[in-house]
């Protein structure tokens, strides 16, 4: 049953790919909005009343495709909708592609993620869970640099109950979320790169704190992994 699922589905998607020209060129479209927050701000507000779900929808999309970037939604978020507003649509959205991907990958399994990350991508995702157990995804989440997307997926291979990986990401992915609108919101150019990386120091420094207090060693709740190995950064 799940075989004939996605068989359907992505026969259907290959044939709106190629046979349909403006389905092509919008997906396209799509896919370089995630190279300018500008460009991705002018697309959502050119919804009018709509935009707020335009920016939803785009998130939990970014959210599948594991490889485009979060931040420039919330970015454009931050710009169109102010800080708050802009927040708290970024996190809810970004909740929702978190719940999206911790079921694919809960009822279909490792074929289907592996080919929606790699391989290798999701080694490194084992192995961290393997080296930071229960604490995991609140560590990812406060991180900007470790894709969300693929933590989420990884998260859903595991024994995890969603309940525990909604609250960690909730909490986790909150700081960022507000950081990143507040930059949107403020900041241009080189100001918003020399903050995104303040961000990074800030949260990687909390990850150091916590991981310190774990006093010695970390035992490992979703699989045999070493206990003591550096978690993958990816």
């Amino acid at each position: 049953m799940k075989a004939k699922i996605l068989i359907i589905a992505a026969a259907a998607f290959l044939l709106l790919y190629f046979a349909v020209p403006s389905f092509h060129d919008w997906l396209v479209n799509i896919f370089n909005l995630f190279r300018d927050p500008q460009a991705m701000r002018e697309y959502i507000a050119a919804y009018g009343p709509l935009a707020p779900v335009i920016s939803a929808l785009l998130m939990i999309l970014q959210s599948v495709a594991a490889p485009l970037p979060a931040f420039l939604i919330t970015f454009a978020n931050g710009l169109l909708f102010g800080v708050w507003w802009g927040a708290a649509l970024s996190w809810s959205s970004a909740m929702l592609g978190a719940a999206l991907c911790f079921f694919i990958a809960r009822y279909f399994g490792h074929p289907v993620v592996v080919k929606l990350v790699s391989e290798s991508v999701l080694a490194a995702s084992d192995r961290f869970f393997e080296c930071y157990g229960k604490h995991a995804v609140l560590i990812a989440r406060l991180v900007p640099i470790i894709s969300f997307d693929v933590v989420s997926y990884g998260s859903g291979l595991t024994g995890m109950r969603f309940l525990g990986f909604w609250l960690a990401t909730g909490i986790g992915q909150l700081p960022a979320t507000i950081l990143y609108s507040a930059l949107g919101d403020s900041a241009t150019g080189t100001i918003k790169i020399l903050f995104w990386v303040f961000g990074v120091v800030i949260a990687s420094s909390i990850v150091i704190v916590l991981v310190k207090r774990r006093s010695g060693g970390i035992t490992p709740s979703f699989g045999k992994g070493d206990a003591q190995r550096e978690p993958p950064f990816f």
